[in-house]
């Protein structure tokens, strides 16, 4: 049972219902840890704005979950592991890709490369290196890229914190992490 509430639309107020409405309405289910953020209306908008103005970006879907599952794993947060492995085969990753990206690599060499990055901005809270960084510019990563890169990581990093602090019901298919927390 989750630490924190889940805002559930009989609970909710006019303007979490509308939000909930409106999620529901764009992925057929509203997630727990959505339902998590909507104790805070604001906090719902600014996490759904982000999350929306980040997929516009040059990254492709499929890397973008695999710096999700990387994260997850690394921030040891079960709820968002389960939900970034059915987005990432929704996204195209099969079960090899998948363990990569778990274990902060990928089988593709660019992805790898991103991969690589996102894992080392998270432990080092951001403290890369000049060759870290010259090592994901080699790849063909742009600033603009780098700068994405480090967004996703900075959304998952949000989410993984919110999972793991309410202790959400996984409301995925659940996969156990390959690490303890």
């Amino acid at each position: 049972m989750s630490r924190i509430n889940l805002i559930e639309n009989d609970t909710a107020n006019n303007e979490q219902k509308a939000l909930l409405e409106a999620i529901q309405s764009q992925l057929g289910m509203v997630p727990n840890f959505l339902k998590v953020f909507a104790n805070s209306p604001a906090a719902l908008r600014a996490f759904l704005g982000l999350h929306g103005i980040a997929g516009e970006g040059s990254l492709t879907p499929p890397t973008r979950e695999r710096i999700a599952l990387a994260l997850a794993e690394q921030n040891a947060c079960e709820y968002c592991l389960s939900a970034h492995t059915a987005l990432g085969r929704k996204a195209g990753l099969n079960g090899a890709e998948i363990e990569a990206n778990r274990a902060g690599t990928s089988q593709d060499a660019k992805a790898a490369a991103a991969v690589k990055f996102a894992v080392s901005l998270g432990e080092h809270k951001g403290d890369v290196t000049n060759a870290e960084l010259t090592e994901v510019r080699a790849a063909g990563y742009t600033e603009a890229d780098i700068v994405e890169i480090i967004t996703h990581v900075g959304m998952n990093l949000m989410t993984n914190i919110l999972g793991k602090a309410s202790q959400l019901d996984i409301d995925f298919p659940k996969v156990s992490l390959n690490k303890v927390a």
